[in-house]
């Protein structure tokens, strides 16, 4: 299998930030070692956030022992795309984020 090659690593870091579908991420991992940056990592769910998911994402986080990507440093990102190709699920777009206005 040939290795997946950067979208575009030319982005300012922060610029873009890894947003990962819960309902949809079975936390088999392959994102993690795939992104240059140390942006993701798999962490087991709390309870307190398996409200927020679907019955779908419920049923796929008790069939993957509660295994999911979580984006740690966001701020990291350089929009390389790399962790959405390695993503079997297709659970991760990249989403520009917004600057904070600059008070007057």
């Amino acid at each position: 299998m040939p290795t997946p090659q950067p979208l575009s690593c030319n982005q300012a870091p922060g610029s873009f930030t890894p947003v990962i579908n819960r309902n949809k991420c079975e936390g088999k991992g392959p994102c993690v070692p795939a992104c240059p940056y140390g942006v993701l990592v798999v962490r087991k769910f709390l309870q307190r956030e398996l409200p927020a998911l679907s019955l779908v994402g419920r049923v796929k986080s008790l069939v993957h022992g509660g295994m999911q990507a979580q984006v740690v440093h966001g701020d990291r990102c350089e929009a390389c795309g790399l962790c959405v190709q390695a993503c079997p699920e297709k659970a991760i777009t990249l989403q520009r984020r917004e600057v904070a206005a600059s008070p007057a």
